[in-house]
């Protein structure tokens, strides 16, 4: 990413950042992932770091059944409830009709590319980035589509955002990173990264999963996915949603891990952080 990079998986700042560990390349299966919390570098565990295993990996059904980068976002459901400390707190899942405003201030974080020819080097520190909200109309005519076009390539599922003036952007490696917004008091996530040209070109904008987007199917799947087998569960484990704050937030607030074991993230395709065809 230019000037900064993107977390994996959609908590607030660098001492709440999370990342997914793949043993295999493109698995679905959820035994070949485990979640490290707590991090701020990416190979050094301290004595925050949280490591979980994964129960379910659910992807999207309509996962560019339409159009390419389409229903980007997929859930991981974990094995037993994350322990929320002063080191690995929540984001908000932002209500189903939250406006963002153009130029909106918001943040990405995390361990991608610095740029498209340079890469992130030892000690692999978390990096972070502040980029605007842009519309989508004016998104689709940087990418090219002109007046009276059918074809949009950011479509009403996506948003896009970044820093056209200086240059920060998501990068290779940052796919699936969290686009994370300080609204009414809340640190509030509103987007996954998904795709873009790459960073070489800074006055593109980055493109994202529009999480308000899926809040309904977000909330089916919590409700019909049944929780982790009790065998994998301690009994002394409380398994009830409770109210949360996110870091920064004085107040609690609807986050999107119900009984504390679930991840939200962008499902990752073969080609990433490319521009559809």
């Amino acid at each position: 990413m230019e000037s900064g990079a993107t977390a994996r998986l959609g908590t607030v700042d660098q001492r709440a950042s999370g990342f997914y560990e793949q043993s295999r390349s493109k698995s679905q299966a959820p035994g070949d992932y485990q979640v490290l919390l707590g991090n701020t570098q990416l190979y050094q565990k301290t004595q925050h770091t949280q490591k979980m295993s994964v129960n379910r990996i659910i992807k999207h059904p309509d996962f560019e059944k339409f159009h390419s980068f389409g229903s980007d976002i997929a859930m991981l459901q974990l094995r037993l409830p994350v322990n929320f400390t002063s080191y690995v707190v929540p984001a908000c899942l932002p209500p189903k009709d939250a406006q963002l405003h153009n130029h909106t201030s918001c943040w990405i974080t995390g361990w991608g590319m610095l740029s498209e020819d340079t890469k992130l080097l030892p000690p692999f520190s978390l990096q972070e980035g502040e980029v605007g909200i842009i519309e989508n109309e004016f998104c689709n005519a940087l990418y090219g589509r002109r007046p009276g076009q059918n074809k949009d390539y950011v479509h009403e599922e996506m948003l896009c955002a970044g820093g056209l003036s200086t240059g920060k952007s998501i990068c290779r490696g940052d796919s699936g990173g969290p686009l994370i917004c300080y609204q009414t008091s809340l640190w509030v996530l509103v987007g996954l990264a998904s795709w873009g040209l790459d960073c070489r070109h800074p006055i593109y904008p980055s493109v994202f999963t529009r999480v308000t987007y899926f809040t309904d199917w977000i909330s089916q799947v919590k409700g019909l996915t049944p929780l982790p087998e009790s065998g994998s569960v301690s009994p002394h484990t409380e398994l009830q949603p409770r109210p949360l704050r996110a870091a920064g937030s004085p107040q609690t607030c609807n986050i999107f891990i119900v009984a504390q074991i679930w991840f939200l993230l962008v499902f990752i395709p073969e080609a990433q952080d490319q521009a559809p065809g």
